[in-house]
């Protein structure tokens, strides 16, 4: 057996002479340049930023001798998506003056700024800070933001997940100073309030952080809505007369795959074992440890942790969680995943209070001639002053209205023409999209900016064949990095080539199945015609009760391809 040290990947070593994060960030934020050098790229992605440029104006920018438009996206780190009104204002203030004037809502329960220029970088993240929110581990090699069920209920379940939330965030986040002495400055001298000084450690961490990006989520059994078995670790709460007795643990989900590298594939979590309430917290640092030690440094293409646990087995993985956690665990209960609520419309919260959960397609916060979304944000947070949280499906819920009230919510929505959503479509409430172009730099086509069009040339469709009302998820990636989750939707469109798509089908809306690949290299202007004869096929052939993914996974590819064929479309 070979003695030599394994050949680290280029980012390990950037992370291991980084100086717990900091590199030489500072020194490039007092450059007179518009953009970072590559090493401090990939640091200051543990910072909460990613450096982009728009690509839609490449091409001018080359013509007129330039290079290109540099930005930083800025993303937030905000625990199962409770937001404050005061924090939404804020943010919406950010957007507005540092930013390019638009706000995205996450598939990760969070929110992203797009446009802020590196002159501006600092004074953004510390208005992020001023306003109690954070942006550290929003990216990076390390345990990133936690979802938790949005749903805000009186019952001491919800309450209780709440709560684990905030002591995994607290208790899995870096302890590098590095975060605050580059971006938290004293508001009198404009200095850095916190100066280096004594060793820096890294207790859960270590020098060089975890191998790759790490992704934890809280779900019940009856709803999924957080898609659990596409996180890195989650939770699955056990609920016995109304109390949480425990967790199902589930390890190495991930979506993210490169096509041309076999060894590359999006995988669903594995179940684990069952841990109580008070093991969750150390039980997660057990499992964080076991990827930090054993996962892939040398290649980032298989560096996350679902490519440990498949290559080990999860017996294997689970015995090494339990060597570090320091005893046995039990083995899962029987409960699985067995609904899906996207908590959109009026929900009672059990307080005499009431919830709204409001539709944002794709996540995206803007004003035009057409739409008001960002006014009508403000309005509201003004108006009602109360706690909003945000959805796995980029959308928003507006809590603790009363019930006199919510006919004044609804106006505000009207007043800056807003659908609400019982009048938005069932096939738009339940599709969601990544970023893409023109700023994402993985993206290979359009996806956010697809979708929109995409949904209001299915809905007709889809009515004519009396299936308006079905439930399904149609989800679209600029590439197969996976950021909007696909593969394990109903319907799924990943960016493959320009104006191409590969067409998934087969998942579910549960999440608990992946799906398969139907056809490849679909040109975006064949989706509706292939997608409307998958509908109509589904229509024709179902068994009662079935929905459109187990209807296709049920049928498999080769015979839902003869069944689409044979079909007439409306």
């Amino acid at each position: 057996m070979s003695t030599e040290a394994p050949k680290l990947s280029p980012v390990e070593k950037i992370k291991e002479e980084s100086h717990f994060l900091k590199g030489t960030i500072d020194t490039e934020m007092a450059a007179d340049t518009d953009h970072f050098g590559s090493a401090d790229i990939q640091l200051l992605k543990f910072h909460g930023t990613y450096q982009q440029d728009d690509r839609d104006k490449r091409a001018e920018l080359k013509k007129a001798g330039g290079d290109k438009a540099y930005a930083m996206m800025v993303r937030c780190r905000i625990p199962g998506g409770r937001i404050t009104s005061d924090q939404m204002l804020a943010q919406l203030d950010l957007c507005d003056e540092l930013g390019d004037s638009t706000m995205k809502i996450t598939t990760r329960q969070t929110i992203q700024l797009h446009g802020v220029l590196k002159k501006d970088l600092r004074a953004t993240i510390n208005r992020i800070n001023e306003i109690e929110l954070s942006t550290l581990a929003a990216c990076g090699d390390v345990n990133r933001n936690i979802m938790c069920c949005p749903a805000k209920r009186a019952d001491s379940v919800h309450q209780e997940m709440l709560k684990l939330t905030d002591e995994l965030t607290h208790a899995l986040a870096p302890q590098t100073p590095a975060y605050h002495e580059l971006w938290i400055t004293d508001p009198d001298t404009g200095e850095s309030s916190l100066e280096g000084g004594g060793p820096v450690v890294e207790p859960l961490y270590g020098p060089t952080y975890l191998p790759r990006k790490f992704k934890m989520g809280i779900a019940l059994p009856d709803d999924n809505c957080i898609d659990i078995y596409t996180q890195d670790l989650g939770f699955l709460a056990i609920v016995r007369d109304g109390t949480i007795i425990g967790y199902n643990v589930l390890v190495g989900g991930g979506m993210g795959t490169t096509p041309a590298l076999k060894k590359t594939y999006p995988a669903l979590a594995k179940r684990m074992a069952f841990c109580t309430p008070d093991q969750a917290v150390e039980v997660s640092k057990a499992i964080i440890k076991v990827q930090r030690d054993n996962g892939n440094r040398e290649d980032r293409k298989i560096a996350r942790m679902k490519y440990l646990v498949d290559s080990w087995g999860i017996e294997k993985f689970r015995r090494a969680v339990e060597e570090y956690f320091g005893q046995p665990l039990e083995d899962c209960k029987e409960d699985d995943v067995t609904g899906f609520d996207d908590h959109m419309g009026w929900q009672e919260q059990g307080d005499g209070l009431w919830s709204y959960g409001l539709n944002i397609e794709n996540g995206r916060l803007y004003d035009n001639e057409h739409r008001q979304l960002k006014a009508m944000m403000r309005e509201v947070c003004r108006t009602f002053g109360t706690e909003m949280r945000m959805t796995g499906h980029q959308s928003i819920i507006f809590t603790d209205i009363q019930s006199e009230e919510k006919d004044k919510l609804i106006d505000i929505l009207n007043k800056h023409n807003v659908r609400t959503s019982e009048d938005t479509s069932t096939v738009r409430r339940w599709s969601m999209a990544c970023v893409a172009l023109p700023t994402c730099g993985l993206a290979i086509t359009e996806s956010e900016r697809r979708l929109p069009s995409l949904m209001d040339d299915l809905e007709q469709p889809l009515a004519k064949l009396g299936l308006d009302k079905e439930r399904f998820t149609i989800r679209m990636t600029g590439c197969p990095n996976g950021c909007a989750r696909p593969y394990n939707a109903d319907l799924a469109l990943v960016g493959k080539a320009r104006d191409k798509y590969t067409l998934y089908a087969g998942g579910g809306w549960l999440g608990n199945r992946l799906a398969y690949i139907y056809k490849d290299l679909v040109h975006s202007d064949d989706l509706v015609h292939e997608i409307i004869g998958i509908a109509a096929a589904f229509k024709a052939n179902r068994n009662d009760g079935e929905s459109l993914g187990d209807f296709c996974d049920r049928i498999g590819k080769d015979d839902l391809i003869v069944l689409v064929d044979a079909i007439e479309r409306p």
